[in-house]
Formats: structure tokens, C-alpha cells, sequence
């Protein structure tokens, strides 16, 4: 037995509205959004009395999604440090391949108030790729490929 397919990718989230925002300006499909009522995601997650609303992107033509949640009850917790570096255990960021990195950095900092990490470098003939710090210190890879 082998895995079928990533799914997607949870994020936990304060401000729903910006995170949409800003997975919307990279060029996510927003698939849906609203209270999660289902009562076997507690049991799911190992939460009790919980209240949350959920959104589901999807990456255009692929089968490939994020998920952002935003706890009301129980609050979520706040990780230290805040703005974690790259090499900070657990996970870091979700890489998209884009088609053009130069532009979508500049919506994502003109639209979406995103920072690079560090900066836009090419990996031999292959690909261009950046960190982009997004709301809530969300980090995005960005890989434009070459050729």
C-alpha cells in the first residue's frame, strides 16, 4: 500500500480573512468556507468543545489544497519564537511552483503586505526560488522552474 496523494495542509490562522486574501493573491481557488460542525473532528484532533471556522484552497487544475483554521474555542497557541527562522524544528513552509516569481512576489507585497525571507536566487539552470513571509509570519516557497 502506498500514499494516494497529498491532501492538503493545515494551518492555524487568527485573521481568516487575510490569510484568504493572500493564498487568493498567490493564486489559490477558494473551494469553500465556514463553521466546521462535523462532531467527529474532536475526536479527530483530540480537542473537546470545540468551535472553528475552516477554508479550503485548492491549487488550480491540481488536486492539491491548503487548509486554514481558525479557532474560537479552545484559543489557539501562540509558538515561540513568533517569526521562526528556517531552521526552527517542525514545519517551516509550503512551496507552490509559480510561473513567474518576480511577479508574484510583487502582488504578494503590493496586495498582500508580504516580505521575502531572504532573496530571489537561481539554482543552476533549473529554478528560481524565494521565501515570501506572509500574514500571521506564514512562510511560502516560490519556485519558478527554467527552461
Amino acid at each position: 500500500m502506498t500514499v494516494q496523494r497529498l491532501d492538503n495542509v493545515l494551518i492555524v490562522v487568527d485573521d481568516l480573512d487575510s490569510v484568504i486574501a493572500f493564498f487568493v493573491e498567490l493564486g489559490l481557488e477558494l473551494e469553500g468556507r465556514g463553521p466546521l460542525e462535523w462532531p467527529g473532528a474532536e475526536r479527530v484532533i483530540g480537542l473537546r468543545d470545540v468551535r472553528q471556522d475552516v477554508a479550503m484552497l485548492r491549487v488550480p487544475g491540481g488536486q492539491g489544497r491548503v487548509e486554514l483554521a481558525k479557532f474560537h474555542r479552545p484559543e489557539a497557541v501562540v509558538p515561540e519564537p513568533h517569526d521562526a527562522p528556517a531552521n526552527t524544528l517542525g514545519l517551516r513552509r509550503v512551496m507552490f511552483a509559480v510561473d513567474d516569481v518576480d511577479d508574484v512576489v510583487a502582488r504578494l507585497r503590493d496586495r498582500g503586505g508580504a516580505e521575502l525571507v531572504g532573496e530571489i536566487v537561481q539554482y543552476e539552470n533549473v529554478y528560481r526560488l524565494c521565501y515570501v513571509r506572509g500574514p500571521e509570519n506564514i512562510v511560502v516557497g516560490l519556485a519558478e522552474q527554467l527552461g
